[in-house]
């Protein structure tokens, strides 16, 4: 598999911070996998990006008429519409 692509903003990739999304960050890239480089935006500010992430998995994981699975798989579609890595 062909490394990922860097993002657009070295700074956020290059300079995280203690935080769970870090641990996952060099996990997923010791083991050469891809994961969404939102990621590093969570390691890079994790106190400001927090809310973000709690609201990302209540909307995609919360109760609602879709499954999580299929709410993934449209913010999959819309992401890669938009040329989005995250």
């Amino acid at each position: 598999m062909p490394p990922m692509k860097p993002m657009f903003l070295p700074d956020v990739e290059n300079t995280p911070q203690p935080s769970p999304y870090r641990t996952l960050v060099e996990q997923m890239q010791a083991q050469g996998l891809e994961y969404p480089q939102i990621w590093h935006l969570f390691a890079y500010l994790p106190k400001a990006t927090e809310h973000l992430a709690r609201f990302t998995q209540e909307i995609l994981r919360g109760p609602a008429p879709l499954s999580p699975g299929l709410r993934e798989l449209i913010a999959a579609y819309t992401s890669k519409r938009n040329q989005c890595p995250f």
